[in-house]
């Protein structure tokens, strides 16, 4: 499985960034690869469902009548 991120670098040199399906819950970390330590804790804390108010995306099945 493969989850979209958005990162980028600031001017002090930490690196930012966020789940594409959980925008508005940023991460940071000293280097890329520990901004994605991160954002792999951050899935793990998403799928716990133990976050009051995380958005989910799910599908509803409409019967055709």
């Amino acid at each position: 499985m493969k989850i979209s991120f958005t990162h980028w670098v600031e001017s002090d040199g930490s690196h930012l960034g966020y789940l594409n399906d959980y925008p508005e819950h940023w991460t940071q970390g000293e280097t890329l690869d520990d901004l994605k330590a991160h954002l792999l804790d951050l899935i793990e804390l998403f799928a716990s469902d133990s976050i009051p108010g995380i958005r989910h995306v799910s599908e509803l099945e409409v019967p055709v009548a």
